[in-house]
């Protein structure tokens, strides 16, 4: 079939957040599956047109050619800036008009370029007017539509006086269409227009449909409940993989996990910390936010600290939790090694060095280190949430069935004693070894995912043929 993938940053060209890995990986992993693909994404200042490569087809679009055929919508007005939302942490003020800007012309390309898809899978706020245009102009009849939310947190939230910079008139300021709470959420025009909405993973998508959850939208999403499904993300083992990883200290396998070994003396020395094999290393690599559980890890971690393991953390965020960091490194320089900013090299040696991989999130839509972890033989500790109640399930030591560490409640008390579990377990060394060899092998990658999109696109092409037979509308 042929799809038109659009998102707002896809990986390699620019990138904030998972949504670019994500928009960088499933298209080609549909394309080795045999299908058409197109990307489609804007041109911002940090695209380089030398690097990548890009052709120059008028002064609005530009293409890189290759497995899958990337397009770029050009505006200097728009898009030539430092960053790709904000700048220091404020909002661009004309994000609206820039990303409508954006969706009207993904679909104005199309003709000139002679791609007529089967399927408009769009990403997030800052795509979902496209979706919008499809079915209020009713010009692709035969165009499927799938809309996916990575995070219910980002709505795309304007003034209702934003609304004629969409080229909607009131009509669409009403609470079945874009009208949220007396402004507009941009999102809805995925949620209330696409035939089918995805979000990555199954207990995410039933966790937006809950008040908690839904931030504001859970009832219209219990409405569309048959329409909305889940995915876990994949992950490139062509990156992550620690037999062929050539940035840690030391390659390794199923057959040769004791070479882990390796990079965690290599990752205890980046810290300065002892540098024992025998004690349990915790790593975590994350934003320094609420949302991935910082507060509760705040309230658990002098505890921790009382434990005999060591932590690295990689991270940056609120300058509350550096403070609280920097002074745990102070009181405890024996078995804390903090690193604030990001360093992907050094990313990839937490991920080889450590024995477990910490991810206590109030909410986690996928997740993708707990799979990173799995690859590299870091026994994840998680928050049963979103992807990471699908991906991690609790150990057994007594049956040895489980492959990580799960606590459900939202608390430092629960926190603390799945790391205690955990550190009970990583003791009964011929055990430990079990697990690590179960959980490297497992197969998160995207050609698995990809399958289940495909999946998903038929469906989506089922029901809109069913709709156009019966007459209905959505």
């Amino acid at each position: 079939m042929k799809i038109l993938y659009v998102s707002s940053e896809v990986v390699p060209y620019a990138k904030t957040g998972g949504l670019a890995d994500v928009a960088g990986a499933l298209p080609q992993a549909l394309s080795a599956l045999g299908h058409e693909v197109v990307v489609v994404m804007p041109k911002y200042r940090m695209v380089d047109e030398k690097k990548f490569g890009l052709e120059k087809l008028n002064d609005e679009l530009y293409r890189a050619k290759g497995k899958v055929t990337v397009y770029f919508i050009a505006n200097d007005k728009y898009f030539d800036r430092e960053g790709l939302y904000q700048e220091k942490g404020v909002d661009y003020p004309d994000n609206c008009e820039r990303f409508s800007f954006f969706c009207r012309k993904v679909l104005e390309i199309l003709p000139k370029v002679g791609f007529f898809p089967d399927i408009v899978h769009c990403n997030d706020w800052q795509t979902a007017l496209i979706i919008a245009y499809i079915k209020k102009l009713g010009e692709w009849p035969k165009t499927a539509t799938v809309y996916t939310v990575h995070n219910m947190g980002y709505l795309g939230l304007f003034p209702k006086e934003k609304l004629a910079a969409t080229g909607f008139g009131w009509e669409m300021y009403l609470p079945e269409n874009l009208e949220f709470w007396g402004s507009i959420a941009l999102a809805k025009a995925g949620f209330v227009f696409a035939d089918l909405i995805n979000t990555v993973s199954q207990t995410y998508a039933e966790e937006i449909q809950t008040d908690e959850m839904g931030f504001g939208l859970a009832g219209l999403l219990r409405s569309r409940s048959q329409d909305v499904s889940g995915i876990i993300n994949g992950i490139d083992y062509t990156v992550w993989n620690p037999e062929t990883d050539a940035v840690i200290a030391r390659k390794y396998g199923t057959k040769s996990i004791p070479l882990k070994y390796e990079n965690k003396k290599a990752l205890q020395k980046a810290n300065n910390l002892p540098e024992k094999e025998d004690i349990p290393l915790i790593g975590m690599i994350t934003r320094l936010a609420d949302q991935k559980g910082f507060d509760i890890l705040a309230g658990a971690m002098e505890k921790i600290m009382h434990l005999k393991c060591q932590m690295v953390i990689l991270g940056t965020g609120e300058p509350k939790y550096h403070e609280l960091l920097l002074n745990e490194k102070k009181k405890y320089p024996q078995h804390i090694g903090i690193n604030l900013g990001f360093n992907a090299a050094l990313a990839q040696l937490i991920y080889a060095g450590s024995d477990l991989f910490l991810m206590p999130s109030h909410y986690e839509p996928c997740g993708l280190g707990q799979l990173i972890s799995f690859k590299y033989g870091a026994i994840p500790i998680v928050r049963k949430t979103g992807g990471l109640a699908d991906t991690v399930h609790d150990l057994n030591p007594k049956t040895g069935k489980g492959d990580g560490f799960v606590f459900e409640e939202y608390s430092s008390e629960a926190l603390l004693n799945a790391v205690k579990r955990a550190l009970t377990a990583y003791r009964n060394k011929k055990e430990w070894l079990k697990l690590i060899e179960k959980v490297m092998c497992y197969d998160y990658s995207w050609k698995v995912s990809a399958r289940k999109y495909v999946e998903l696109y038929n469906r989506g092409l089922t029901k809109l043929s069913f709709i156009q037979k019966s007459g209905n509308l959505l």
